[in-house]
């Protein structure tokens, strides 16, 4: 069994509420839900209206597999115009670990 997890730093355009935040976070959070079938969620800065740190998490008996969806992940989080990714975190948990 093989767990990944990835963590998004991202720096928000043009938002000036918490509320605005919540409709630019909210859409990236369920796309990578629906495309990936993954667990995802906002995890940190809740706070702050202009950064947003989403947290995912997958787990497969497929090395390959898992390291192939979190690189679609990041890709599709990285292509976001509404959003500018300032890292990506990533960690990867085997049998061995």
């Amino acid at each position: 069994m093989y767990v990944g997890t990835l963590s998004f730093d991202l720096l928000l355009g043009d938002v000036r509420s918490l509320k605005e935040k919540r409709s630019v976070v909210r859409p990236i959070v369920a796309e990578l839900q629906r495309k990936f079938a993954v667990s995802a969620a906002e995890v940190d800065h809740m706070d702050l209206h202009r950064r947003a740190l989403i947290g995912l998490a997958m787990v497969s008996g497929d090395a390959g597999h898992l390291t192939d969806v979190l690189d679609r992940c990041e890709r599709l989080v990285a292509g976001r115009p509404e959003v500018e990714l300032l890292s990506v975190r990533r960690r990867f948990h085997g049998d061995d670990d």
